[in-house]
């Protein structure tokens, strides 16, 4: 599993886009995580799913809620990332007006998820592999905090420990 000290997985996110810009942007576009990572701070959370309750009535709002004071304390970058592809993220990040705030990234075949260690097995309740519930503090590509939630909790990943961490 990822530690505090480890370079986050030289891996590709994918991220839909409403508005095209340079080229042809709109739709999904490859994210690199080094090359996105480099010279930032970001907020990273991943959870289990898009829509679903925890993630959709608190993860999000809790990251929406407390946008202003991460960017004040530090923060570049607020990324959440899910095992779902690129089209669902983009409609989630619709329903939850994270545009312009939260980055929703796609981690389509768990292959971040599966490189981190934080998988999630939800074969049972129908959904495959995931992502565990955490967030981590990450500076130019290095994992500076991790929160790893307990299964079916919601009480260290959320953005009032973030905040606390960038803080510090």
């Amino acid at each position: 599993m990822i530690k505090v000290g480890d370079t986050l997985p030289a891996t590709t996110l994918m991220e839909f886009s409403e508005v095209e810009g340079n080229g042809c942007s709109l739709g999904p576009n490859p994210v690199e995580v080094a090359k996105a990572a480099a010279g930032k701070t970001i907020a990273l959370f991943a959870l289990p799913g898009a829509f679903t309750p925890t993630c959709s009535a608190k993860h999000i709002p809790s990251y929406l809620g407390l946008f202003n004071e991460l960017k004040a304390n530090g923060v570049d970058e607020i990324w959440c990332v899910s095992v779902n592809d690129a089209f669902v993220m983009g409609a989630w990040a619709r329903d939850q007006k994270t545009d312009g705030k939260i980055r929703m990234l796609a981690d389509g075949s768990a292959d971040f998820a599966k490189e981190t260690g934080l998988t999630l097995d939800l074969t049972a309740r129908g959904m495959g592999l995931r992502s565990n519930r955490y967030s981590m503090l990450v500076k130019d590509g290095k994992v500076m905090t991790l929160n790893v939630e307990a299964a079916g909790k919601f009480e260290v990943s959320d953005a009032t420990t973030m905040l606390a961490q960038a803080k510090a």
